[in-house]
């Protein structure tokens, strides 16, 4: 939108004052409390409000500057949606101190983070072998002290993110079941989209009218729900060999490992827009684990435990953040350690797998924290 000539409301009275001084025979009585001041004054208000007006109708009637209900206003004469707040997912281990028998952890069961802010609920997945329909909900057998099971938060968005080993108790209780813990960040829940984003997003869209195209596959699968990366390989089969006129699509929903749901429903939004004959997979990324250990030296004026807890967080939520194809650089483990606290006085002895290198990983593969060791 081209830069607008408003005027202040001083301008405007001084614009009326100049006027009226110009057009008249002698000298105008302009001083405050006068009555062609008080008249200039109300005139500048009126134009100052019908100004404001028309910069505001200027304003919601393009997308590039409207936000908020006015954008989905406008993305909705085109029948384009906002994508919607995205609740978080991850395993949470439930463990007992005495497995002489056997335990049931229902589908439903409540857990809530330390202080009580986050909750979550466990979700079924019928993939995962202790899982029984029959009783809904999964079976700790005799001898076994721990299961893990998927969980949900109850309330979509970022805010059901979750930093690992801060989701400890149980709503109510389970027989024969004690404590609960996640050993891993969840990261995988997303507020609802920006206006950033869906103007993006909305571009995209204009771009894969044509169908089975590249951008066609994009969107489709970009707006399944925030969060989502992928990556398409087109003319290989998923075992690197050729195979001209067949694609792949490795496709994550940030938490590393995708439900099978999740998947099926990539290729359902892939199939929708493929080229006619055209065959195609879809895979979940694989898991590179990233073990990290490293010494850090801190400021004798601050607390040496709470400041390691806060390196070794630091160190889970970036790893956590990172997508499909996207390198662990070693170097960046020690900047993330000083980052963390400004206590941080050294660090160490920093392994990462053991070695001192790089992890890569390819477009099929994404990297998770294993052991983050900080002392």
């Amino acid at each position: 939108m081209a830069s607008l000539n408003t005027k202040t409301f001083a301008t405007l009275v001084s614009d009326q004052v100049t006027a009226m001084q110009a057009k008249a025979a002698g000298l105008v009585d302009l001083a405050v409390g006068s009555i062609l001041r008080a008249l200039a004054e109300s005139n500048a208000g009126v134009a100052m409000w019908i100004q404001q007006l028309i910069v505001n109708l200027l304003v919601v009637t393009r997308a590039a500057t409207c936000s908020g209900d006015d954008l989905d206003s406008w993305m909705a004469d085109f029948s384009f949606t906002r994508l919607s707040a995205v609740q978080a997912t991850g395993q949470a281990t439930f463990s007992r101190f005495t497995a002489t028998n056997q335990a049931l952890i229902p589908v439903g069961s409540g857990v809530t983070t330390t202080d009580g802010t986050q909750a979550y609920s466990v979700i079924a997945d019928t993939t995962n072998t202790a899982y029984d329909s029959t009783q809904a909900g999964y079976v700790i057998a005799a001898g076994v002290s721990s299961l893990s099971v998927p969980v949900q938060a109850d309330t979509a968005g970022a805010a059901g993110n979750a930093q690992a080993g801060t989701i400890t108790i149980i709503s109510g209780s389970i027989q024969y079941v004690d404590t609960v813990t996640n050993s891993t960040t969840f990261v995988n829940g997303e507020d609802a989209e920006s206006d950033d984003d869906f103007r993006a997003r909305f571009v995209l869209w204009i771009a894969s009218l044509s169908k089975a195209t590249k951008a066609a596959i994009g969107y489709a699968l970009s707006s399944m729900q925030s969060g989502v990366t992928y990556t398409l390989t087109e003319n290989y089969a998923y075992n690197g060999t050729a195979q001209p006129g067949y694609f792949y699509a490795v496709v994550d929903d940030g938490s590393g490992t995708p439900s099978s749901t999740f998947i099926s429903q990539a290729y359902a939004a892939i199939d929708a827009v493929r080229g006619f004959t055209i065959s195609f997979g879809v895979f979940p990324p694989t898991v590179l684990t990233a073990n990290v250990v490293m010494v850090i030296t801190t400021d004798s004026s601050g607390n040496h435990a709470a400041i390691v807890a806060m390196v070794q967080a630091a160190i889970q939520e970036y790893i956590a953040s990172l997508s499909l194809g996207q390198l662990l650089p070693y170097s960046k483990l020690s900047n993330i350690a000083y980052g963390a606290s400004s206590l941080v006085t050294n660090v160490s002895s920093v392994t990462l797998n053991g070695a001192t290198a790089d992890i890569a990983a390819t477009g099929k593969q994404v990297i998770r924290a294993g052991t983050i060791s900080v002392s």
